[in-house]
């Protein structure tokens, strides 16, 4: 009998802690949304870089990197250390479960200036690190075991990826996945707890919809299921263009001062921002229109590619700003632009641009990442067809298979990560 009360109580901590969690992530995170978009609304008019003077649109980032770069070169290099990455080294280092509160700072800072200033970077990994720490930070004025500590984290994290997409399952996955979080149910009932929370107050406070509104999408006849393997293909080809990049940028830069880092940043993305400017900041209303088949295959194009390089060599600059976001506009931008080049040669049996479109986001992100199931997950969760996994199980799978085959290496944060911990220690930052 004491045995079974001893377990209740365990459960309804956990629960409990997991409800904590949630709560104090999302609330971080959805404050951190509100304070870019405050700071985006002082910059610009109307939301949108494209109204601005094409030498501003050059010269923004380029400020931004710099005064971003100079606050970041006067911190202790342990404060510079942001991002999915920081989470990740911090969770898998014995004794290291507990995520600092000055780092915290460091990345809701530097997170809502990048984004704000035009920065090719998103808010969602950024949004990862964010959700861990709050929650962390909420255990460290108890008595926790460090496996506590752990779960917190990575209630935090799924809580985080809950609100800023509106797909509570998908951030579960994520923290499996991306995080690696070893599965216990134990473990998983508060991370699950966290995850509808972090759902719940998101739409709550932004609605009901999902962070992209997508038609009615399906695959129009088992005659397009090469088309998919082309995609896949695609994608594939792209996510491994895209983690060589940042490799390669990463390794180079690594003993870069910030602010050398952060301007040289700003510069590329301000040229191409100057020619492409749908590719700055967050970039979400440029793929809501590439969702919707609105934008030719030119611009198309012009956005796949300014964004993959904007992007990349951003992240492998130490810019502390995410990549998850990118990698669904570019996965996206490969969809659409595959999706019209089958139209153009053949009228598609059913399947639309769009849908192509969904399709190459999470094969894109999904082979970037490391994460296929999480991108399934999103997939479904985003556009509410269960149609559509059947499709997409094929593109990411040829896209995972491709990137593998081509690079054989790790997710694009594991190779952060290992850049990150090469002696002498890095001065940067993760994402």
């Amino acid at each position: 009998m004491d045995k079974n009360i001893t377990q209740r109580k365990i459960w309804l901590r956990l629960t409990l802690l997991g409800l904590v969690a949630g709560l104090l992530a999302s609330v971080a995170v959805l404050l951190f949304r509100e304070c870019i978009e405050l700071a985006r609304t002082l910059l610009l008019a109307d939301g949108d870089y494209g109204t601005l003077a094409p030498w501003i649109r050059l010269l923004l980032p380029i400020v931004g990197g710099l005064l971003l770069g100079l606050a970041f070169d006067r911190l202790p290099v342990h404060l510079r250390q942001v991002g999915v990455v920081h989470v990740l080294s911090r969770l898998h280092t014995a004794g290291g479960e507990r995520l600092p509160l000055g780092n915290l700072v460091t990345q809701f800072i530097g997170g809502v200036v990048a984004i704000a200033s035009g920065h090719s970077v998103d808010r969602e990994g950024p949004a990862v690190h964010i959700g861990a720490a709050s929650a962390n930070l909420a255990g460290q004025g108890i008595r926790l075991s460090s496996d506590e500590d752990y779960t917190l984290a990575a209630c935090g994290a799924a809580a985080a990826i809950a609100a800023v997409f509106n797909t509570p399952l998908a951030g579960i996955v994520f923290v499996i996945e991306v995080l690696r979080v070893p599965y216990s149910v134990s473990r998983f009932l508060p991370i699950i707890t966290a995850s509808v929370v972090g759902a719940v107050l998101s739409q709550a406070v932004l609605g009901p919809d999902p962070a992209f509104a997508t038609p009615a999408l399906s695959l129009g006849s088992l005659r397009e299921l090469p088309n998919l393997l082309v995609l896949g293909l695609v994608t594939g080809g792209l996510s491994a263009v895209f983690i060589l990049i940042v490799e390669t940028t990463a390794l180079r830069a690594r003993h870069w001062p910030c602010s050398v880092s952060f301007t040289l940043a700003g510069l590329l993305t301000g040229i191409l921002g100057y020619w492409t400017p749908q590719i700055m900041g967050v970039s979400y209303h440029s793929l809501a229109a590439m969702l919707t088949g609105e934008v030719g295959w030119q611009l198309v194009i012009a956005m796949l590619f300014t964004k993959l390089l904007a992007t990349s060599v951003s992240v492998g600059l130490r810019v502390p700003g995410g990549l998850i976001g990118p990698t669904l506009f570019v996965g996206g931008a490969a969809g659409s632009a595959t999706g019209l080049l089958f139209a153009t040669l053949t009228p598609l049996d059913g399947g639309t641009v769009s849908f192509y479109a969904v399709v190459g986001m999470v094969a894109m992100m999904g082979a970037t990442l490391r994460a296929p199931l999480a991108a399934l997950t999103a997939l479904l969760e985003l556009t509410a067809n269960p149609n559509i996994i059947l499709p997409g199980m094929l593109a990411v799978a040829t896209a995972e298979l491709t990137n593998r085959l081509v690079l054989g290496k790790d997710s694009v944060f594991d190779i952060l990560l290992q850049i990150q911990q090469k002696p002498p220690p890095s001065a940067g930052t993760g994402h």
